[in-house]
């Protein structure tokens, strides 16, 4: 029934095997059903033309439509699927703390027939590897059971479900109907139990919140909350789904506690900075046409080699944002800018050519710089807890670039761009040696120290002391994948800022040392943007709300496309975030 293949990339694939501390999620099946073959079409059609539904079962009629056309519409689409689970445990004070951590990424891929469900990786790690790791004593978490959460049911029919009318209900600006589905007796496995909201212009549903039943003995589905977004007039398309078991039993006699948030971007790919390029080029009469400079030279040695290396840095930066994992330019490399700015002014330094700065779209804390390009990611931009925190870790890059510390130039030559996606993290890499690293530490101390943050380096080393008591549990969150993390093994960078810290204490309500996930950058999962959420500041009742390093729940507060002036993008709000 359920048609999704994931393709994840094979640094994440081992993960799938994790302890038995986690739960293995089946892929929700139907048997018996009657199959509707979708419109095979690349756009989902407005049905605001269509006469309005004068009862509840032409509602229905019309939801079932749309469901279809939503089907048929993620066929064509392959957006990045990301999902990072924290297992939890109870705590007296705190509520909930996190004890390990797991973490996937891939592409999602709904193109090969309905019964292809294959985990697909390196060669060699098929279906018989996967069946003789999976143990009847012991439960799995695999990735491709929180991808498959994006769909409600791939043969969604009124036939199927008893589905009873609610009430009226508004998600941010969009007014729903919200209806409550279960699955008839016989109408196959893993059909959909829970809660769906559906707007009410053109009748597509935009959340869904539940489950999937009936399960087998040996398998279980997990409880979860789906959203949608509204992306281009009509195109309603998965964004966000949060998962979450408190109480689960397996075993006989222990209990499943995690948290899990999965998040998916990256579907207009193709047109990432490239939608007006080649239309908008000017072409000028050869009488008009100068050279741009009169004067013009070849580059000298020294200008020649910098633009070498700027080759090699545009290819590998160029190649990131391909694939999905770069955000385009935008406001918030705006502000990064900013404060490197901020720390060569006052440092008095002289850096050509200029430093920019860019975001990678994915959870995993880590900062690198390609060439005189400084990245972060977007997990480490949602923890930082202010700007002298922020300052600290653009100062680490900063350092590798006063210090002359190069990017490997054979990414000047093109060819060494053309690989598949899932192969970007053995083929890009931007780690530095120990000795390197511990020379960026000691110019990035100089280079603070001169700064307009020298005053406020208590609360960067209380992140730090944060990040150090939580690292030994968030071992995947903390893992960087392309570049260097803040902690390497039992390796903490900028140690010498612990000293000028206070004494960490996680149930001191006042105290904060770290953010939860989600709570600062937002991304558009059309076209990729990164940009700051615009949250306002929420009192803490309580040390519970602090949640460090936590994934929390996600709100999106729905908007529509405006089919006429700028387009509105949904905003998320996460659970209360200290500020």
């Amino acid at each position: 029934m359920r048609s999704l293949k994931a393709v994840w990339f094979p640094l994440f694939l081992v993960l799938c095997f994790v302890s038995a501390v986690a739960a293995q999620v089946a892929t929700p099946q139907a048997s018996d059903s009657e199959s509707t073959t979708p419109a095979t079409i690349t756009q989902l059609p407005a049905a605001t033309s269509l006469a309005a539904p004068s009862s509840f079962d032409q509602v229905l009629d019309r939801i079932v439509e749309r469901e279809h056309f939503f089907v048929a519409q993620m066929r064509h689409m392959h957006p990045l699927v990301e999902t990072y689970i924290q297992n939890m445990k109870s705590d007296k004070e705190l509520g909930a703390v996190p004890v390990s951590d797991h973490y996937f990424l891939g592409r999602l891929d709904m193109s090969n027939g309905t019964n292809d469900r294959e985990f697909i990786g390196r060669p060699g790690f098929g279906r018989r590897m996967m069946n003789s790791l999976t143990s009847v004593y012991s439960l799995h978490f695999l990735p491709l059971g929180f991808a498959q959460m994006v769909m409600m049911d791939d043969d969604f029919q009124k036939k199927f479900y008893t589905l009873t009318f609610v009430r009226r209900e508004f998600l941010g600006e969009t007014r729903c109907l919200v209806i409550d589905v279960q699955p008839k007796e016989k109408s196959g496995k893993g059909r959909f139990l829970g809660r769906i909201w559906v707007e009410d212009q053109d009748y597509n549903i935009v959340r869904f919140n539940g489950t999937y039943s009936p399960h087998a003995s040996t398998s279980y589905y997990l409880h979860f909350d789906s959203w949608r977004l509204n992306m281009r007039p009509g195109v309603w398309l998965p964004a966000y789904v949060y998962s979450e078991e408190s109480e689960l039993k397996y075993r006989m006699t222990q209990n499943l506690h995690f948290k899990a948030q999965t998040r998916l971007w990256g579907y207009d790919i193709k047109n990432l900075g490239r939608a007006d390029e080649f239309t908008s080029i000017q072409v000028d009469s050869p009488q008009s046409v100068k050279d741009q400079s009169e004067a013009g030279q070849d580059a000298t040695p020294v200008e020649a080699e910098r633009m070498w290396q700027r080759q090699a840095e545009d290819n590998a930066v160029e190649r990131l944002q391909k694939i999905g994992l770069l955000a385009p330019n935008g406001d918030v490399d705006k502000v990064l800018t900013t404060v490197v700015n901020n720390l060569i002014v006052t440092n008095n330094l002289d850096i050509q050519p200029e430093i920019r700065a860019r975001v990678l779209l994915t959870a995993p804390l880590e900062s690198f710089t390609i060439g005189h390009t400084i990245v972060l990611s977007r997990g480490l931009l949602d923890v930082l807890p202010d700007e002298a925190s922020l300052a600290m870790v653009l100062a680490r890059e900063l350092g590798h670039i006063a210090l002359g510390h190069q990017l490997d130039t054979r990414f000047a030559f093109n060819d060494r761009m053309f690989f598949a996606d899932e192969d970007t993290f053995s083929n890009l890499t931007f780690q530095r040696s120990r000795a390197d690293e511990d020379d960026a530490d000691k110019k990035a101390l100089e280079l603070l120290a001169n700064s307009p943050y020298k005053d406020k380096l208590g609360n960067a080393g209380l992140f730090l002391k944060a990040l150090q008591e939580r690292a030994p549990d968030l071992k995947n969150l903390i893992r960087a994948r392309l570049g260097d993390g803040m902690v390497s093994g039992k390796t903490l960078r900028m140690s010498a800022l612990l000293n000028s810290a206070p004494q960490l204490d996680e149930r001191k309500k006042d105290q904060i040392a770290a953010l939860p996930l989600g709570g600062r950058i937002k991304v558009d999962p059309w076209s990729s943007q990164a940009t700051l959420a615009k949250t306002k500041p929420v009192a803490l009742l309580s040390a519970r709300e602090k949640m460090p390093f936590e994934v929390t729940p996600v709100f999106p507060y729905l908007t529509r496309v405006s089919t006429s002036g700028a387009d509105k993008v949904a905003s998320t709000s996460p659970a209360p975030a200290a500020k």
